[in-house]
């Protein structure tokens, strides 16, 4: 599998397969939003968008970036909405880089969503996939984000490796050394996770850093696709026994 890792400014044509990386936080969010029972995710183009499906669906429920804000039910922090209760819903999403991200590649065949929390469930979609070319979304900062940067290297690497070496290397996570480690670090120590630790970002929950550094949380990864005029997240399980629920 030949990978190549961009920043949504270098987006130039659309690809093939697309993997959209947004550790801190949008992918995190979603995932932890499907593992709370949402049905679907809506991408929304802009907090404009966000608010005018709210409006027309107000039983959706609608987040975005930083503090609170009148119109949105929740923000995008793990932390916060691993408490709620979104059984059956519909979670309108507007974020700074992920939902770019993901709009960017809209037309891609196959556009996965991903974190570290669902990153041995993507890599296996993509292995199932036997995609001969791959492009890596690192929406943070863009492209220089290092904890999406080193997500995207983590799960090439995963997706590139035979099912033989996968099953080994998965036993030996479960012991003391992990293939992880030298990533998920890279991860703990980038800017965004300072920025969050430091509360230099708005709506955000003290164990948001953590939460975004859960390897595997998910036995599910999320693929988005165009549903109409709406770029739609759904999650797809994967892994059998994983942990699938908050």
């Amino acid at each position: 599998m030949n990978s190549r890792f961009v920043g949504i400014p270098e987006l130039l044509e659309v690809p093939s397969v697309a993997v959209v990386i947004d550790v801190m936080r949008a992918f995190t969010v979603a995932a932890w939003a499907f593992a709370q029972g949402a049905e679907k995710i809506v991408l929304a183009e802009s907090l404009d968008d966000a608010l005018a499906l709210k409006a027309g669906h107000p039983d959706w429920v609608a987040l975005k970036d930083g503090p609170p804000a009148p119109g949105f039910d929740a923000v995008n922090s793990p932390g916060m909405l691993r408490s709620m209760d979104l059984g059956g819903r519909t979670v309108v999403q507007k974020t700074t880089a992920g939902t770019v991200g993901a709009l960017a590649v809209k037309d891609a065949s196959l556009v996965l969503c991903a974190s570290f929390v669902v990153a041995e469930a993507t890599a296996r979609v993509l292995r199932a996939r036997e995609s001969d070319n791959v492009t890596f979304v690192v929406t943070g900062e863009d492209g220089r984000a290092d904890e999406d940067l080193a997500c995207a290297q983590y799960i090439a690497r995963r997706a590139a490796e035979t099912e033989t070496e996968t099953e080994t290397e998965t036993e030996a996570r479960a012991g003391a050394g992990t293939d992880a480690a030298a990533f998920l670090r890279r991860a703990a120590d980038s800017r965004a996770a300072t920025e969050l630790a430091e509360g230099v970002r708005q709506g955000v929950h003290p164990d948001d850093v953590a939460l975004c550094l859960e390897l595997d949380r998910f036995g599910f990864a999320m693929v988005a696709a165009l549903e109409g005029p709406l770029m739609v997240l759904r999650r797809v399980n994967v892994v059998p026994g994983a942990h699938q629920s908050g």
